[in-house]
């Protein structure tokens, strides 16, 4: 069997910086990663991944490759003041109103992946639509003490608008979360989808055999894959979210809720 050339990294390195420059958000590095691996710099493997990290982060600290997004990680820090006035400037500027206000549905984005919230967040964060990430199966401490109770408070129907890998796992992780919840009047799984994977060309991996979803995943699908929700280009699964909030979104709603929030920040 003929070697595979090696990777030649500086125009990798290259073309990854491209990418990155080519969003106005930022990205991960497993989002950078798939798209290298769909344009075939690439491969699919863990070894890829590590040195793509390794020599990204070298490129960061030489002061010439772009930032990247990582979600899991913050100072954690107690609020504090130099005094009343700047307690005071500080109300002022992170007052707002529940934007949501007058819609006629509760809308919930879901999404498998922790990495991916903080970017999800920015997108949809001036509606003030609430974003769940899963990490997986989620925890029953999640669902009982804060998901469940928040969805009962509202007074409208909810709608979970939600998106996972596509593999065994990533089709029943919604389905766990959506029966242990119990407390969703509608729920629309926006990706990933068995079409997007074809329509994006996303680079497909081995499923894993030994999953016990994966009999019943390859008797729907007809072969065993793991698509990961990273290998999306993010302006792709932006348009999807984007695409089924929309008949939920009453944009003059939204305007009313922005004046009155307004004018509360006058009266303030």
């Amino acid at each position: 069997m003929p070697r595979k050339p090696r990777i030649s990294w500086p125009p990798v390195l290259e073309r990854a910086a491209e990418i990155v420059h080519s969003y106005d958000v930022l990205v991960t590095l497993r989002q950078l990663f798939y798209r290298l691996v769909s344009e075939e710099l690439l491969r699919n493997t863990r070894s890829h991944y590590k040195t793509l990290s390794a020599r990204t982060a070298e490129a960061r600290r030489e002061g010439w490759f772009p930032a990247l997004y990582d979600g899991t990680r913050w100072i954690r820090e107690p609020q504090s003041f130099a005094g009343t006035g700047q307690a005071r400037e500080w109300l002022h500027s992170i007052y707002r109103r529940d934007r949501t206000e007058g819609q006629e549905h509760a809308v919930y984005i879901g999404v498998e992946k922790v990495a991916l919230a903080g970017l999800i967040e920015s997108w949809f964060s001036e509606r003030g639509i609430p974003v769940l990430p899963l990490g997986g199966y989620t925890s029953q401490s999640f669902i009982s003490n804060d998901v469940a109770p928040h969805v009962q408070e509202q007074e409208r129907p909810s709608v979970l608008l939600y998106a996972g890998d596509f593999d065994p796992s990533g089709e029943d992780i919604d389905r766990d979360f959506i029966e242990r919840t119990g407390c969703f009047d509608q729920v629309v799984r926006v990706g990933l989808l068995a079409e997007q994977v074809t329509a994006y060309d996303l680079p497909p991996q081995m499923g894993k055999a030994e999953d016990s979803r994966s009999s019943a995943f390859m008797a729907k699908h007809g072969e065993l894959v793991q698509v990961e929700l990273d290998a999306l280009p993010v302006d792709a699964l932006r348009d999807l979210y984007e695409q089924a909030l929309e008949p939920l979104w009453d944009t003059s709603k939204y305007d009313q809720a922005l004046r009155q929030e307004q004018a509360d920040l006058e009266a303030l």
